[in-house]
């Protein structure tokens, strides 16, 4: 017989049976997430080799695409069932045929638009094979240098950013900071520190012929598609390459100095913010774009804060700890941090541009 004063009450079995449904809810977003990750990979396989880009060009077999793509039509069509699974592509039974819905082309076939994803695509695939490294790393608590980065982590990052140089730095952008975009159309000195493989500077200069434009990057890998993106866009005799590790100084001064997406990835943020401001000419500007970062963890709650804090972890953080720092991580650069850092370093006023963006800020530090 149960002894009816240890017998569960009806609300601790309701309170048990509420658990039992968390957990198992929980589970089943757990298992959502891996099938997600599984169609993230494979949608990246898509960009790599051309199978969106592909469909884009209308309904296709497996066969039919692999021809367009030069891809072997068995591994085509596993590829484009798993897509199919996931509701990135479409399948007609009738004629056998996949095809890319046109609310789909954007995201994955219109390279270098503003809603394209290959160049994220392309970037993850670039960190997922630091995993054993970065998991070491968290062991020993060391970093991991960039140059062991694959060229697809930094050729992703290009694309990724280079959709928002190539169609809203200078028309949306600029016109939110007027002083600076009047200097830039009259003619002035412009560094862009991290330059990468030059997207941001490429597209400046070849918006202001009047201006001058120094890129500098520590990773020679960077500074060579640099340079190729340069000649490729017709701006090579404006733009000077320089490697250099702007935290330890730049070589010469400037009226406009940026920094796109550097600050949070810097082994000593208040060294290079002193850099920047000490390359200045006297009425120069500092313009920093960084992460959309709230000051606290909960301000940074859901999908857009689950990625960064996750790119943190296997790039951003790691790269700085493999010079030795602590990291600011790539949610670090919160307002209060880049005030503290700006006033530090001796700038005379700190502004927020106005550009009405969900990922990023742009800040304006003037001299």
């Amino acid at each position: 017989m149960v002894d009816a004063t240890t017998a569960p009450t009806a609300d601790e079995r309701d309170a048990a049976r509420a658990a039992k449904r968390a957990s198992a809810e929980f589970s089943f977003e757990v298992f959502q997430r891996a099938s997600a990750t599984m169609t993230t990979l494979m949608a990246a396989i898509g960009d790599r080799l051309g199978l969106f880009a592909g469909l884009a060009e209308g309904p296709a077999t497996a066969s039919e695409l692999g021809a367009r793509s030069g891809c072997h039509a068995r591994y085509v069509r596993e590829w484009a069932a798993a897509l199919t699974a996931a509701g990135y592509v479409d399948h007609d039974a009738a004629t056998d045929r996949f095809s890319l819905p046109d609310a789909h082309r954007a995201a994955l076939a219109d390279e270098g638009g503003t809603l394209f994803q290959g160049g994220m695509l392309q970037n993850l695939l670039g960190v997922v094979p630091m995993l054993d490294a970065i998991t070491d790393a968290f062991r020993s608590g060391d970093g991991v240098d960039p140059s062991r980065y694959p060229p697809d982590c930094f050729e992703g990052m290009a694309r990724m950013t280079g959709a928002a140089h190539d169609n809203v730095l200078v028309p949306k952008w600029l016109p939110t900071v007027p002083d600076v975009q009047q200097r830039l159309i009259d003619g002035c000195s412009v560094a862009d520190v991290g330059c990468g493989q030059g997207r941001a500077i490429t597209a400046l200069a070849w918006a202001f012929p009047a201006s001058t434009f120094t890129g500098y990057d520590p990773l020679p890998g960077q500074l060579d598609a640099a340079r190729r993106h340069a000649q490729a866009t017709g701006v090579a005799d404006r733009i000077q390459l320089v490697r250099a590790d702007a935290i330890a100084g730049l070589p010469d001064q400037h009226d406009v100095i940026w920094l796109f997406d550097v600050l949070h990835d810097t082994a000593d943020p208040a060294a290079l913010v002193r850099s920047i401001h000490d390359a200045l000419h006297p009425d120069g500007v500092a313009l920093v774009l960084e992460p959309n970062a709230g000051d606290a963890l909960a301000d940074n709650v859901g999908p857009v804060g689950a990625l960064e804090y996750g790119m943190s972890v296997l790039y951003c953080l790691p790269v700085a700890r493999a010079a030795g720092a602590e990291g600011l991580g790539t949610l670090g650069s919160t307002e209060a941090t880049l005030r503290e850092l700006f006033d530090g370093a001796g700038f005379v006023s700190v502004t927020e541009a106005p550009i009405d963006n969900p990922f990023n800020r742009l800040w304006v530090a003037r001299r």
